[in-house]
């Protein structure tokens, strides 16, 4: 049976661990689509103790935008995380195409592709952060990237079952 999940939260407040644990209560052999660019060898890094702290029962895909073309009908799949996948989407544009319509057209993108992936019976478990939860940026292209990762963080919560908010590694059930 289809079931989407959302664990949202602050950097470091435990979902992508939680995630984890959660997937593995439902099966012995998740399935993790990680959708990270690596950008430098610090973030290699911290990817690598992500898989490293997975281990061997994990199915890893690594696939930056186009989800859907993965099927995982039948499996319990962790989606790490919207916001870089929002990343790849958004940074996929000329500093100059930073405007509303190019915003809207990424945004459109994403949603589909979310759509297609989602249209599958499996059990989603996505990972993102709540990026706008602190000021307002003095930066155009933070508050165009903030407006973007916001409204997908909405579009994903009005689609889940489940919404659970981690603050300081405890997870609070917000739907």
């Amino acid at each position: 049976m289809k079931r989407i999940i959302l664990i949202t939260g602050g950097q470091r407040s435990g979902k992508s661990r939680y995630a984890e644990t959660l997937a593995l209560s439902k099966s012995s052999n998740p399935v993790y689509l990680a959708t990270a660019h690596i950008w430098d060898e610090e973030f290699r890094q911290r990817v690598l103790i992500h898989q490293q702290r997975r281990g061997k029962n994990w199915t890893n895909i690594e696939e930056e935008k186009f989800i859907s073309k993965h099927n995982v009908c039948g499996k319990v799949v962790v989606i790490d995380c919207i916001t870089l996948w929002c990343t790849n989407f958004f940074f996929n544009r000329q500093a100059a195409e930073w405007d509303q319509p190019s915003v809207d057209d990424a945004l459109d993108n994403i949603k589909s592709e979310f759509d297609k992936f989602t249209d599958q019976d499996a059990t989603f478990i996505f990972v993102t952060n709540e990026i706008g939860s602190g000021g307002v940026s003095d930066n155009l292209i933070q508050r165009r990237f903030t407006d973007l990762e916001g409204w997908m963080n909405q579009y994903v919560a009005s689609k889940s079952d489940e919404v659970i908010l981690m603050v300081s590694g405890i997870p609070v059930k917000i739907k």
